[in-house]
């Protein structure tokens, strides 16, 4: 259970800065609602449209936008195990190498900045999923991510 846990927390801080970005790409792009949305006329009003679809283009970009919403609410909650877990790591060199883990960078760049072997940039990552997965509840069963951040709480 706890090992499921350790592996959904390295893959959330894995992907960190990626959803940060696109967090803040999609909510920039939703904000301009409808541009360019016409509805047709003439000709093309009165053709028959493909079984089992709209043509309302207004209704297919709602539905388009209500999918991006819910990309944005699932990689928020993903981000928030992480933020919500942030204050257990209190040792200088594990919040130093979680800072730049979460900015995206990579071990070996962290390791040339701390002037630190990779592999002990790896060892401190370690030490910090460990934190962070001890603070999950055992009501998670680690099948999915759903689980994990149902219970992200607890930290």
């Amino acid at each position: 259970m706890k090992e499921a846990a350790s592996n959904q927390i390295e893959s959330i801080l894995k992907d960190y800065h990626w959803m940060m970005n696109s967090i803040k790409i999609l909510r920039d792009s939703m904000k301009d609602a409808g541009e360019g949305l016409t509805a047709q006329y003439g000709d093309a009003a009165g053709m028959p449209k493909a079984q089992g679809t709209t043509s309302d283009p207004v209704y297919r970009e709602c539905v388009r936008r209500e999918r991006r919403y819910s990309v944005i609410q699932k990689y928020e909650a993903k981000i928030s195990v992480i933020q919500d877990c942030m204050h257990l790591i209190t040792d200088e060199r594990e919040i130093e190498v979680l800072h730049w883990l979460l900015e995206g960078k990579s071990y070996r760049w962290i390791a040339m900045h701390m002037g630190l072997s990779h592999t002990h940039i790896g060892r401190i990552k370690d030490s910090i999923i460990k934190k962070m997965s001890e603070y999950v509840p055992n009501g998670t069963d680690g099948t999915n991510d759903t689980e994990l951040l149902k219970h992200k709480s607890a930290c």
